[in-house]
């Protein structure tokens, strides 16, 4: 059983990851909306970018969803990742899957 103070920096830890992994998503909108003022992207293109950010930053929201036990095992899966040199890829995540 993990300390209060554990648990806290649990959720903390998790907290600035989510802020960290939705400014990286929020980033790939404002260069959406960019490249749709300078004429390299119609509308439809930017709502297509919108669109999966909608989906990344909702499966981000859903991982780092922290209540008791789950902020500490959160922290630790994003611990173990970063310790393993990889990244989850939320913008990937997002990717709308098409039906063949």
């Amino acid at each position: 059983m993990s300390t209060r103070a554990e648990r806290q920096a649990a959720r903390q830890q998790v907290a600035t990851y989510h802020e960290v992994q939705l400014a990286a998503l929020v980033q790939r909108v404002a260069e959406a909306v960019d490249r749709h003022r300078g004429g390299e992207l119609d509308a439809f293109e930017v709502d297509e970018v919108i669109f999966q950010y909608q989906r990344a930053a909702r499966k981000l929201w859903t991982f780092c969803q922290t209540t008791g036990s789950q902020a500490e095992l959160t922290a630790h899966i994003i611990q173990r990742v970063a310790e393993d040199g990889e990244a989850i890829d939320w913008w990937e995540r997002g990717r709308p899957h098409h039906r063949s």
